[in-house]
């Protein structure tokens, strides 16, 4: 396909970019895990979880491309299957973060990053986890590659839309940790951070009993 008949997806293209930013832009369990990663365990662990969310819409755009999303929509015990586990995950995640305690005044050096072994897998994991196991993730997707993008479009330029998603989702969450775990903005919310945690994981709590009761339509 020669560059010129690549522009006569444009109009369809822009419509793409506008709906996928203000998804990402809008709070959910990857924004929540990104608070929590950046402002309580520093840029590296932000970072890497921002990775994370990335690498799973590179497999949600996946599957969409090959017309497996569509079956996991259209399957009720499929779709089921994924709530369960999406919501399990969030629980569990939620249920750590509402067990964070207070650091009691401890002196913390904020410029440091904990470099432990499994550090960054971990928190790559995390933020992978988060956004392919989210069902509503699913159904997006479905109704993106099914709805605002035409049948017709060649899957070379809808394999761009979905690197392009990618990119740009993994770009936003990396940007977004960066700015959290800044020093002046963990040092205002240092005393607080276990609150922060707990607030977070308050919200994942409630965000996996939205994903619990989602429905298909």
């Amino acid at each position: 396909m020669v560059a010129t008949d690549f522009f006569q997806y444009w109009p369809e293209f822009l419509t793409v970019v506008v709906i996928h930013f203000l998804a990402v832009a809008s709070p959910g369990p990857d924004f929540a895990v990104i608070l929590r990663q950046s402002l309580c365990a520093g840029s590296r662990s932000g970072v890497w979880t921002g990775i994370g969310i990335g690498s799973g819409i590179l497999v949600h755009a996946t599957y969409s491309l090959l017309g497996l999303g569509l079956l996991i929509a259209q399957s009720t015990t499929a779709f089921t299957l994924l709530k369960i586990l999406g919501a399990a995950y969030l629980l569990w995640v939620g249920w750590q973060c509402l067990k964070a305690k207070p650091d009691n005044g401890k002196e913390i050096d904020l410029t440091q990053e904990v470099s432990h072994s499994g550090t960054a897998w971990k928190a790559w994991r995390l933020g992978f986890l988060t956004n392919v196991l989210n069902a509503k993730a699913t159904l997006f997707f479905v109704s993106l590659f099914s709805v605002v993008i035409s049948p017709t479009t060649p899957i070379l330029v809808q394999g761009f839309y979905g690197l392009w998603m990618t990119v740009i989702t993994g770009a936003w969450f990396v940007g977004l940790a960066l700015f959290l775990s800044r020093p002046q903005v963990r040092t205002f919310f240092r005393k607080i951070s276990h609150w922060i945690e707990r607030v977070t994981g308050v919200a994942l709590i409630a965000l996996a009993g939205k994903l619990a009761t989602a429905s298909q339509s």
